[in-house]
């Protein structure tokens, strides 16, 4: 979703999956023929139909769980439970699944998740006032004009250069996913790419790209990222360092693998506009133009950009668990989506305060950006829900020991590939990175030493599964909510990353087996 000064004109439903209405007095667009056959689904129905699946195959799979110890499953302690709950209540759990993803509370006692109950908070609230805070903070930027001025100007210098601020900007989005696991922290760049990248003479997708596909990447190859390396290696009782040097090697190679991937297709699409994968939707055209007449930035306006600037700048450095990767002179904030949420809020009315836009007017702006942005936030919602019927019909824990026993007696180079790819669809169900680490490394580590390969190599082999699933899992907020900013299709998103995600998995499969090599 691309939030403008204006109230935007609504994409075609089966393009971004729903939008905005468009404000009285907005003339509406022209008639769009529609075309017969199919469409595909919006993402909302994508979600709900993978919400139905899996709560299908919860009366398939068997329920069972492992003992705990300090948060983390016991080896060897898998058994079947029995469920107390009858049909109606499961019938419930899918019922109240939106719910349970917003703000669904998990029992200490029974482990299961409800609305109103004690215990830790499980739902997306925090992200979803996230989302809806970074559309406010966005749409009042915009309403001062200096962000579309801004950008043209940016553009216009940058011509020239396009394929290096390609390169720059997905190693910059892979470096905050190897370092501390960008995810739902790129949510807030989408509103700046896509403009970008559209003055550029790209297409949505890669404006799309630049950011899911960067972080993504450098989150499968994860180095020193506390939520994926730091929780799996303390899982596998190692150290975080431990196979570092691999992790170094995967991340440049993989990162200029995606890189080169993504410019190929932006140099095609600027080559020729006709072969891009997503449709120009018909506000397209007036963001490329939008600033181009616009002369020398104002004092307010360059104060606003210096405020936009700061905030973002001010976010990552916020999120960095500066401790963990042994930086001293930096505080550790701890920062998380409440605070970040709190961040955009302010800096929206303290971005209105500078540009004069009056009360009505930043009070105006920020409904209206939170309105603009609500679509994605009910899909991570959404995507929050399936989960949550997983663990209340208490199939993960199933899924996890039937993986153990795939692995069990093969060889180090084997045992290191089949590690990777028994992850994949423990990835999809658990698309949490620490969440995932924190359930299988108690399992899955310890037979490493059965099969002569380091525990490091395990750590490796779950974080980059997590990270290749949660490039392209509709379980997954990061994907779903992006693309629905972006106004992507999934199925024209799968489409283009189909190829890359083939190139990916036979590059992992060769580090793995480096890997187990090396020791």
């Amino acid at each position: 979703m691309s939030p403008r000064a204006s109230a935007p004109t609504p994409a075609p439903a089966d393009e971004a999956g729903g939008g905005a209405p468009a404000a009285p007095g907005t003339p509406a667009p022209p008639a769009v023929p529609k075309k017969k056959g199919f469409h595909f689904p919006s993402a909302f129905t994508v979600l709900a139909a993978v919400t139905l699946a899996v709560w299908a195959l919860t009366f398939v799979i068997p329920s069972g769980r492992y003992e705990t110890k300090d948060g983390g499953p016991v080896p060897g302690t898998y058994h079947s439970v029995h469920l107390t709950q009858d049909f109606g209540a499961r019938l419930k759990d899918l019922f109240l699944s939106p719910v349970n993803g917003l703000y669904g509370v998990t029992d200490d006692t029974s482990g299961l998740t409800a609305p109103g109950g004690t215990g830790a908070f499980f739902g997306a609230a925090g992200v979803f006032l996230f989302v809806l805070a970074v559309g406010a903070f966005i749409t009042v930027t915009l309403r001062t004009g200096a962000l579309t001025s801004g950008v043209a100007r940016l553009a216009d210098r940058l011509q020239r250069h396009r394929t290096l601020l390609l390169i720059v900007l997905m190693s910059l989005f892979s470096l905050g996913g190897t370092t501390y696991g960008m995810a739902e922290e790129t949510l807030g760049f989408y509103g700046l790419m896509i403009p970008l990248m559209l003055k550029l003479g790209y297409d949505r997708m890669v404006g799309a790209t630049v950011i899911m596909v960067g972080a993504g990447v450098g989150t499968l190859a994860s180095t020193v990222n506390p939520f994926a390396t730091g929780v799996a290696s303390d899982s596998a009782g190692i150290g975080t360092g431990d196979g570092i040097v691999l992790r170094l090697l995967m991340w440049a190679v993989l990162t200029a693998l995606a890189a080169g991937y993504v410019v190929r297709y932006a140099d095609r699409v600027h080559a020729a506009p006709g072969r891009s994968l997503v449709a120009p939707l018909p506000e397209d055209e007036a963001l490329r133009k939008e600033g181009a007449d616009a002369g020398k930035l104002t004092a307010r306006q360059k104060a606003v950009l210096a405020l936009f600037a700061a905030t973002f700048l001010f976010m990552i450095f916020a999120v960095i668990p500066w401790a963990d990767l042994h930086v001293t002179f930096l505080p550790t904030l701890g920062w998380y989506f409440p605070e970040l949420a709190a961040l955009f809020i302010a800096a929206a009315v303290l971005v209105g305060l500078v540009a004069g836009l009056g009360e009505k007017g930043i009070t105006n702006a920020i409904t209206a950006g939170a309105g603009d942005f609500i679509g994605a936030a009910m899909i991570i919602m959404l995507a929050r829900g399936v989960t949550v019927i997983m663990n209340n019909a208490s199939v993960t824990d199933t899924i996890l020991d039937r993986l153990q026993h795939a692995v069990s007696g093969t060889s180090s180079g084997f045992f290191a590939v089949l590690m990777f790819l028994v992850n994949l669809p423990l990835a999809f169900f658990v698309p949490s990175s620490s969440g995932h680490a924190a359930l299988a490394m108690p399992i899955l580590a310890p037979l490493a030493d059965f099969a002569g390969v380091s525990r490091a190599a395990v750590v490796t082999a779950y974080q980059s599964a997590s990270g290749w699933v949660n490039l392209i899992t509709p379980t997954s907020a990061v994907v779903m909510g992006g693309l629905a900013l972006a106004k992507v299709r999934y199925d024209r998103y799968l489409r283009f990353i189909a190829p890359l995600m083939g190139i990916l998995l036979v590059a992992v499969a060769g580090f793995m087996v480096l890997g187990a090599a090396l020791g």
